[in-house]
């Protein structure tokens, strides 16, 4: 709660959300204002899980990130405001992050 009262994600910069379960992670690119879920990825996918067996460990959450980054650029979200959750910003939340700033996306 301490994260989400000072950050809200507008229809201009969305919020990127992470969700960090032991197996698995989950991104949402949301417009708060209109409470609309723009963009998601997840470890969770069939897709992802055909080309990445391993769901739990940092290589999967950059790939993620990546993946998440690419569907909101072509849906024309170029920057957003990033929630991690409560989460500490180490490990596969990190790797999540850096790897939808290198395809793009500016947080």
């Amino acid at each position: 709660m301490r994260v989400r009262k000072k950050i809200e994600g507008t229809a201009q910069r969305p919020r990127l959300s992470v969700y960090r379960s032991l197996k698995h992670i989950y991104a949402q690119i949301i417009d708060d204002i209109n409470g609309h879920t723009l963009v998601s990825a997840s470890t969770q996918e069939s897709s992802f899980k055909e080309e990445f067996p391993a769901t739990m460990n940092k290589e999967a959450a950059h790939r993620i990130g990546e993946l998440l980054a690419r569907r909101a650029l072509d849906k024309g979200i170029e920057a957003v405001v990033f929630d991690r959750g409560g989460y500490i910003y180490h490990g596969r939340v990190k790797a999540l992050a850096e790897g939808a700033r290198k395809q793009g996306l500016k947080f």
